[in-house]
Protein backbone atom coordinates (compact mmCIF):
# COMPACT_ATOMS: atom_id res chain seq x y z
CA UNK A 1 0.00 0.00 0.00
CA UNK A 2 1.37 3.39 -1.06
CA UNK A 3 2.16 6.26 2.13
CA UNK A 4 0.19 9.35 1.57
CA UNK A 5 1.58 12.03 -0.76
CA UNK A 6 2.32 13.99 2.30
CA UNK A 7 4.53 10.87 4.20
CA UNK A 8 6.08 9.95 1.04
CA UNK A 9 7.62 13.59 0.51
CA UNK A 10 8.95 13.60 4.00
CA UNK A 11 10.68 10.12 3.31
CA UNK A 12 12.17 11.20 0.21
CA UNK A 13 13.74 14.36 1.66
CA UNK A 14 15.06 12.28 4.65
CA UNK A 15 16.47 9.78 2.16
CA UNK A 16 18.02 12.33 -0.61
CA UNK A 17 19.94 14.07 2.41
CA UNK A 18 21.01 10.50 3.84
CA UNK A 19 22.71 10.11 0.42
CA UNK A 20 24.52 13.37 0.80
CA UNK A 21 25.83 12.93 4.30
CA UNK A 22 28.82 10.82 4.81
CA UNK A 23 28.39 7.51 5.14
CA UNK A 24 26.73 7.09 9.00
CA UNK A 25 25.23 3.91 10.69
CA UNK A 26 23.35 6.23 13.56
CA UNK A 27 21.62 9.81 13.21
CA UNK A 28 19.23 11.48 16.26
CA UNK A 29 16.92 13.47 15.52
CA UNK A 30 15.34 16.47 17.71
CA UNK A 31 12.09 16.38 18.35
CA UNK A 32 9.67 18.75 20.07
CA UNK A 33 6.14 17.18 19.70
CA UNK A 34 5.60 19.83 16.92
CA UNK A 35 3.59 18.25 13.35
CA UNK A 36 7.74 18.90 11.95
CA UNK A 37 9.86 16.88 14.03
CA UNK A 38 7.72 14.40 14.41
CA UNK A 39 6.84 13.84 11.13
CA UNK A 40 10.87 13.86 10.38
CA UNK A 41 11.29 11.40 13.09
CA UNK A 42 8.64 9.12 11.86
CA UNK A 43 10.17 9.65 8.35
CA UNK A 44 13.97 9.18 9.37
CA UNK A 45 13.06 5.57 11.44
CA UNK A 46 11.29 4.34 8.44
CA UNK A 47 14.00 5.39 6.29
CA UNK A 48 16.60 4.25 8.37
CA UNK A 49 14.89 0.35 8.79
CA UNK A 50 15.24 -0.06 5.04
CA UNK A 51 19.15 1.13 5.17
CA UNK A 52 20.32 -0.42 8.92
CA UNK A 53 20.89 2.90 10.27
CA UNK A 54 20.28 3.06 14.08
CA UNK A 55 17.91 6.41 14.70
CA UNK A 56 17.85 7.94 17.93
CA UNK A 57 15.35 10.78 19.60
CA UNK A 58 16.55 13.45 21.49
CA UNK A 59 13.94 15.64 23.17
CA UNK A 60 15.04 19.27 24.59
CA UNK A 61 12.76 20.46 27.84
CA UNK A 62 13.04 24.01 28.27
CA UNK A 63 11.20 24.00 31.81
CA UNK A 64 9.92 27.76 30.18
CA UNK A 65 6.06 26.58 30.30
CA UNK A 66 4.11 24.85 33.32
CA UNK A 67 4.13 21.08 32.54
CA UNK A 68 6.87 21.25 30.45
CA UNK A 69 7.85 17.72 31.96
CA UNK A 70 4.94 15.82 31.07
CA UNK A 71 4.98 17.12 27.51
CA UNK A 72 8.49 16.43 26.48
CA UNK A 73 7.51 12.35 28.14
CA UNK A 74 4.38 12.52 26.09
CA UNK A 75 7.18 13.63 22.74
CA UNK A 76 8.79 10.45 23.92
CA UNK A 77 6.61 8.26 24.32
CA UNK A 78 5.70 8.86 20.44
CA UNK A 79 9.04 8.24 19.38
CA UNK A 80 8.90 5.15 21.60
CA UNK A 81 6.09 4.03 19.81
CA UNK A 82 7.66 4.47 16.16
CA UNK A 83 10.90 2.64 16.98
CA UNK A 84 13.29 4.83 17.56
CA UNK A 85 16.49 2.79 19.45
CA UNK A 86 17.04 4.86 21.81
CA UNK A 87 14.28 8.38 22.82
CA UNK A 88 15.77 10.85 25.85
CA UNK A 89 14.86 13.81 27.21
CA UNK A 90 17.24 16.83 27.83
CA UNK A 91 16.83 19.11 30.56
CA UNK A 92 18.17 22.45 30.00
CA UNK A 93 18.65 25.71 32.09
CA UNK A 94 17.69 28.44 30.01
CA UNK A 95 19.36 32.11 30.91
CA UNK A 96 21.82 34.55 29.18
CA UNK A 97 21.70 37.50 27.30
CA UNK A 98 19.91 38.01 24.39
CA UNK A 99 16.05 37.39 25.63
CA UNK A 100 14.11 34.47 26.07
CA UNK A 101 14.74 33.40 22.48
CA UNK A 102 18.56 33.47 22.30
CA UNK A 103 19.11 31.97 25.65
CA UNK A 104 16.72 28.55 24.86
CA UNK A 105 17.97 28.31 21.59
CA UNK A 106 21.41 28.45 23.28
CA UNK A 107 20.53 25.79 25.66
CA UNK A 108 18.86 24.12 22.88
CA UNK A 109 21.85 23.54 20.39
CA UNK A 110 24.31 22.92 23.44
CA UNK A 111 22.70 20.38 24.42
CA UNK A 112 21.64 18.10 21.41
CA UNK A 113 25.24 18.56 19.95
CA UNK A 114 26.71 16.79 23.71
CA UNK A 115 23.72 14.42 23.47
CA UNK A 116 24.29 13.36 19.67
CA UNK A 117 28.34 12.91 20.21
CA UNK A 118 29.86 12.96 16.56
CA UNK A 119 26.52 11.83 14.27
CA UNK A 120 24.28 13.77 12.41
CA UNK A 121 21.30 15.56 14.76
CA UNK A 122 18.23 16.17 12.23
CA UNK A 123 16.31 18.55 12.61
CA UNK A 124 12.47 19.55 11.24
CA UNK A 125 13.39 23.19 9.78
CA UNK A 126 11.00 23.33 6.98
CA UNK A 127 11.02 25.72 4.13
CA UNK A 128 8.62 28.21 6.28
CA UNK A 129 11.35 28.00 8.40
CA UNK A 130 14.11 29.06 5.60
CA UNK A 131 11.70 32.16 4.16
CA UNK A 132 11.47 33.40 8.01
CA UNK A 133 15.05 33.08 8.98
CA UNK A 134 15.75 34.80 5.50
CA UNK A 135 13.94 37.73 6.19
CA UNK A 136 15.00 37.99 9.80
CA UNK A 137 18.48 38.37 8.34
CA UNK A 138 17.76 41.01 5.60
CA UNK A 139 15.35 42.86 8.01
CA UNK A 140 18.44 43.20 10.18
CA UNK A 141 20.42 43.95 7.92
CA UNK A 142 23.29 41.36 8.85
CA UNK A 143 24.77 40.55 5.78
CA UNK A 144 24.85 37.75 2.92
CA UNK A 145 25.88 35.23 4.96
CA UNK A 146 22.61 35.89 6.81
CA UNK A 147 20.19 36.44 4.08
CA UNK A 148 21.60 32.79 2.52
CA UNK A 149 19.95 31.10 5.73
CA UNK A 150 19.92 27.63 7.10
CA UNK A 151 21.68 25.17 5.20
CA UNK A 152 20.85 21.38 4.65
CA UNK A 153 23.76 20.16 6.22
CA UNK A 154 26.03 22.05 8.46
CA UNK A 155 27.87 19.51 10.62
CA UNK A 156 26.32 18.19 12.91
CA UNK A 157 22.97 19.90 11.85
CA UNK A 158 21.17 18.06 9.14
CA UNK A 159 17.74 19.16 7.88
CA UNK A 160 16.29 17.36 5.01
CA UNK A 161 12.98 19.47 5.09
CA UNK A 162 13.74 22.90 3.76
CA UNK A 163 12.30 22.35 0.75
CA UNK A 164 8.80 21.44 2.03
CA UNK A 165 5.98 23.33 3.81
CA UNK A 166 5.06 23.66 6.59
CA UNK A 167 1.49 21.99 5.52
CA UNK A 168 2.99 18.75 4.44
CA UNK A 169 4.45 18.15 8.12
CA UNK A 170 0.99 18.60 9.42
CA UNK A 171 -0.38 16.46 6.49
CA UNK A 172 2.09 13.88 6.80
CA UNK A 173 1.45 13.80 10.66
CA UNK A 174 -2.56 13.33 10.18
CA UNK A 175 -1.96 10.55 7.72
CA UNK A 176 0.13 8.45 10.04
CA UNK A 177 -2.25 9.05 13.35
CA UNK A 178 0.37 10.89 15.27
CA UNK A 179 -0.58 13.55 17.43
CA UNK A 180 1.58 16.89 17.01
CA UNK A 181 2.10 19.29 20.46
CA UNK A 182 0.78 22.81 19.55
CA UNK A 183 3.60 24.93 21.47
CA UNK A 184 1.46 28.42 22.95
CA UNK A 185 4.89 30.05 22.71
CA UNK A 186 4.48 29.87 18.45
CA UNK A 187 1.58 31.75 18.91
CA UNK A 188 3.09 34.69 21.39
CA UNK A 189 3.56 37.79 19.85
CA UNK A 190 6.35 38.75 22.18
CA UNK A 191 8.88 36.47 19.83
CA UNK A 192 10.03 37.98 16.91
CA UNK A 193 9.71 35.31 14.79
CA UNK A 194 6.29 34.79 15.82
CA UNK A 195 5.19 38.17 14.73
CA UNK A 196 6.89 37.02 11.23
CA UNK A 197 5.38 33.67 10.93
CA UNK A 198 1.30 35.11 11.84
CA UNK A 199 1.66 38.68 10.92
CA UNK A 200 4.80 39.62 8.14
CA UNK A 201 4.77 36.67 5.71
CA UNK A 202 0.64 36.95 5.43
CA UNK A 203 0.73 40.17 4.43
CA UNK A 204 3.61 39.78 2.04
CA UNK A 205 1.65 36.83 0.61
CA UNK A 206 -1.72 38.67 0.36
CA UNK A 207 -0.12 41.98 -1.49
CA UNK A 208 2.89 39.87 -3.53
CA UNK A 209 0.10 37.40 -4.09
CA UNK A 210 1.62 34.54 -2.88
CA UNK A 211 4.47 32.36 -3.51
CA UNK A 212 6.75 34.59 -1.10
CA UNK A 213 8.23 31.89 1.29
CA UNK A 214 8.48 29.28 -1.77
CA UNK A 215 10.48 32.49 -2.99
CA UNK A 216 12.83 33.91 0.01
CA UNK A 217 13.54 30.02 0.23
CA UNK A 218 15.00 30.35 -3.55
CA UNK A 219 16.69 33.24 -2.80
CA UNK A 220 18.94 31.60 0.22
CA UNK A 221 19.62 28.93 -2.09
CA UNK A 222 21.22 31.20 -4.56
CA UNK A 223 22.83 32.85 -2.06
CA UNK A 224 24.73 30.02 -0.50
CA UNK A 225 25.69 29.17 -4.11
CA UNK A 226 27.46 32.36 -4.06
CA UNK A 227 29.07 32.63 -0.89
CA UNK A 228 30.44 28.78 -1.60
CA UNK A 229 32.06 30.32 -4.80
CA UNK A 230 33.41 33.13 -2.88
CA UNK A 231 34.38 30.88 0.53
CA UNK A 232 36.72 28.87 -1.89
CA UNK A 233 38.27 31.75 -4.19
CA UNK A 234 39.18 33.05 -0.37
CA UNK A 235 40.58 29.73 0.61
CA UNK A 236 42.84 30.32 -2.40
CA UNK A 237 43.93 33.94 -1.39
CA UNK A 238 44.92 32.89 1.51
CA UNK A 239 46.96 30.39 1.38
CA UNK A 240 48.74 32.73 -1.05
CA UNK A 241 48.99 35.44 1.04
CA UNK A 242 49.51 33.80 4.35
CA UNK A 243 52.91 33.67 6.30
CA UNK A 244 54.65 33.25 9.41
CA UNK A 245 54.27 37.41 10.18
CA UNK A 246 51.08 37.80 8.58
CA UNK A 247 49.77 38.72 5.18
CA UNK A 248 51.30 40.17 1.91
CA UNK A 249 49.79 43.34 1.10
CA UNK A 250 50.41 42.34 -2.76
CA UNK A 251 48.22 39.51 -2.74
CA UNK A 252 45.35 41.05 -1.04
CA UNK A 253 45.80 44.45 -3.10
CA UNK A 254 43.73 43.67 -6.37
CA UNK A 255 41.14 41.00 -5.12
CA UNK A 256 37.69 42.31 -5.52
CA UNK A 257 36.36 43.61 -2.34
CA UNK A 258 34.29 40.83 -1.06
CA UNK A 259 36.83 38.22 -1.48
CA UNK A 260 39.76 40.40 0.36
CA UNK A 261 37.42 40.84 3.84
CA UNK A 262 36.84 37.13 3.67
CA UNK A 263 40.97 36.48 3.62
CA UNK A 264 41.24 38.89 6.37
CA UNK A 265 38.24 37.74 8.56
CA UNK A 266 40.02 34.27 8.12
CA UNK A 267 42.95 35.81 9.10
CA UNK A 268 41.90 37.92 12.27
CA UNK A 269 39.86 34.99 13.48
CA UNK A 270 42.80 32.67 13.60
CA UNK A 271 44.95 35.32 15.03
CA UNK A 272 42.55 35.38 18.38
CA UNK A 273 40.33 38.25 17.11
CA UNK A 274 37.23 37.85 19.43
CA UNK A 275 33.46 38.84 18.52
CA UNK A 276 34.75 40.12 15.05
CA UNK A 277 32.24 42.57 13.78
CA UNK A 278 31.61 44.21 10.30
CA UNK A 279 33.11 47.58 11.35
CA UNK A 280 36.26 46.20 12.55
CA UNK A 281 36.67 44.07 8.99
CA UNK A 282 36.09 47.31 7.06
CA UNK A 283 38.45 49.42 9.31
CA UNK A 284 41.22 46.53 8.45
CA UNK A 285 40.71 46.34 4.57
CA UNK A 286 41.05 50.38 5.03
CA UNK A 287 44.60 49.20 5.51
CA UNK A 288 44.83 47.53 2.16
CA UNK A 289 42.19 49.40 -0.17
CA UNK A 290 43.01 53.32 1.34
CA UNK A 291 46.12 52.90 2.81
CA UNK A 292 47.98 56.12 3.48
CA UNK A 293 50.10 55.41 6.04
CA UNK A 294 47.11 55.40 9.03
CA UNK A 295 47.95 53.61 12.61
CA UNK A 296 46.64 50.70 13.46
CA UNK A 297 43.53 49.49 14.32
CA UNK A 298 42.19 48.21 17.69
CA UNK A 299 40.40 45.43 17.66
CA UNK A 300 39.07 43.07 20.52
CA UNK A 301 41.09 41.35 22.90
CA UNK A 302 43.72 44.12 22.85
CA UNK A 303 44.59 43.36 19.62
CA UNK A 304 46.01 45.68 16.97
CA UNK A 305 46.53 45.28 13.23
CA UNK A 306 48.87 47.44 11.60
CA UNK A 307 50.28 48.07 8.35
CA UNK A 308 54.35 47.78 7.81
CA UNK A 309 57.20 46.93 4.63
CA UNK A 310 54.36 45.22 2.84
CA UNK A 311 52.45 43.41 5.19
CA UNK A 312 49.60 43.31 7.70
CA UNK A 313 50.16 42.34 11.32
CA UNK A 314 47.57 41.68 14.01
CA UNK A 315 49.31 41.59 17.62
CA UNK A 316 49.23 43.18 20.56
CA UNK A 317 49.25 46.87 21.58
CA UNK A 318 53.06 48.82 20.87
CA UNK A 319 54.24 49.51 24.33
Amino acid sequence: MKPAPAVAEVRVAVRDLLAEAHPVDRIAVAVSGGADSLALAAAAQHVGAKMDLRVDGLIVDHGLQEGSASTAAWAADQLTALGLADVRVLRVVVDGPGGVEAAARRARYTALREAAGDTWVFLGHTRDDQAETVLLGLGRGSGPRSIAGMRPLDHPWARPLLGLARTTTVAACAALGLKPWQDPHNLDPRFTRVRLRTEVLPLLEDVLQGGVAAALARTGAQLRDDLAALDELATDAYQRAAGGDGLAVSELTPLPAAVRRRVLRTWLIKAGVAELTDAHLRAVDELISGWHGQRGIGLPGGLVARRAHGRLSCEGPET
